[in-house]
């Protein structure tokens, strides 16, 4: 059977070639040394708080760091799905622990208001450091969430954007939270919390330029 070839397919395929289909326990080793660099960096650069490594910190301190790093974990599990896309992929896990962070913030809030204080007291001597710095301490994990997506193909590109900006802004968050000295509520649960937010904003804002394809 004779086939009369067709330049335009032709010129479609000619300049493809196979590539390496990703392998999520890459992704998941990519992500793992972000964490845990950001953590060093952190420990080398500010030295993590004795206190808390002798467990005389308040619950809170342990509570809310925990939760971050499983929110960072979480919304990097999303993106590493959401770079392959497949049929049936739900993130439920991310929206859950981003639930059980807000209360933390919430309750901070509220007790702020309880006690009789203005909102304006939950601003401390560590206020903006805390929040530049738990910025400074994502830009790691934001940097590997980006090179994964890129590397990706995925579809939902404004969600998968935006749990890259979570995972980075919790990890980064949760690394810098090691060292810091406040073990408040009202403190951990504003000033420890915003980057989270801060981050997604920006991952969902300023990554699709980034990861478009």
């Amino acid at each position: 059977m004779n086939r009369v070839p067709n330049p335009l397919i032709a010129s479609l395929v000619e300049d493809l070639a196979p590539v390496a289909p990703l392998k999520r326990r890459n992704g998941w080793l990519v992500a793992l040394v972000a964490v845990g660099a950001t953590v060093l960096g952190v420990g080398l650069y500010e030295g993590l708080w004795q206190a808390a490594l002798a467990g005389n910190a308040a619950p809170i301190f342990f509570v809310t760091n925990g939760l971050l790093l499983l929110l960072g974990l979480a919304a990097a599990a999303a993106v590493l799905s959401l770079a392959s896309p497949a049929v049936g992929n739900r993130q439920d896990a991310p929206k859950w622990a981003t639930a059980m962070v807000a209360i933390i913030p919430l309750t901070a809030v509220l007790t702020t208001i309880a006690a009789g204080h203005a909102i304006a007291d939950l601003f401390d001597s560590r206020s903006m450091y805390c929040l530049t710095s738990g910025m400074l301490a994502s830009l790691l994990t934001f940097a590997a969430m980006t090179w994964w997506l890129r590397r990706g193909a995925p579809v939902s590109t404004g969600v998968a954007n935006l749990w890259a900006g979570i995972a980075a802004g919790a990890i980064g968050s949760f690394a810098y939270g090691l060292s810091c000295p406040i073990d408040s509520v009202e403190h951990l649960g504003v000033w420890h919390i915003a980057p989270v937010a801060l981050c997604g904003a920006l991952g969902r804002m300023v990554l699709p330029r980034l990861t478009r394809w």
